[in-house]
């Protein structure tokens, strides 16, 4: 492969693992702030969720508190009404947060979604919350997704 060849693939995968940051609605963050949300991979806005597949979610946010422990709570808003959404790891200090966290402390709260086969082709709104030790959302984000086959 020559220079140029191998010039035009390096800038291919850089495109690739660039992510845009996913535009989100805060849903009622009480006791932190988000600043980002990324998804990987994801392309496209609403995100497109393929069955059988997992992506990685990250939130960078701000605490405002001090608390011992964090916990995720998921749901998927379908027909406006809030559907509970498995993810394999709820503790937070388990994904990505040095627990306790900390007042005016940046995290990066780092967890997989998997999209499991057996999920129906729909779009929907997945809402994503992370509770302190006093059920206070950390953070709080709504997001649009299309989940397909």
């Amino acid at each position: 492969m020559d220079l140029r060849s191998g010039l035009l693939v390096f800038a291919c995968l850089i495109g690739l693992t660039c992510a845009e940051p996913v535009k989100f609605a805060d849903c009622g963050s009480s006791v932190g702030k988000v600043v980002i949300v990324d998804i990987t991979p994801c392309a496209t806005q609403p995100c497109l969720l393929h069955k059988g597949q997992s992506y990685t979610v990250n939130v960078t946010f701000n605490s405002d508190v001090v608390s011992e422990s964090s916990k995720a709570v998921v749901h998927g808003i379908i027909a406006g009404l809030p559907v509970p959404f498995p993810i394999p790891i709820e503790d937070g200090c388990e994904s990505g947060i040095q627990c306790p966290i900390q007042k005016q402390a940046n995290y990066h709260y780092i967890t997989t979604l998997p999209v499991k086969s057996e999920y129906p082709s729909m779009r929907l709104v997945v809402k994503w919350e992370l509770q302190d030790d006093r059920t206070d959302d950390l953070f709080c984000i709504k997001f649009p997704v299309s989940i397909v086959s």
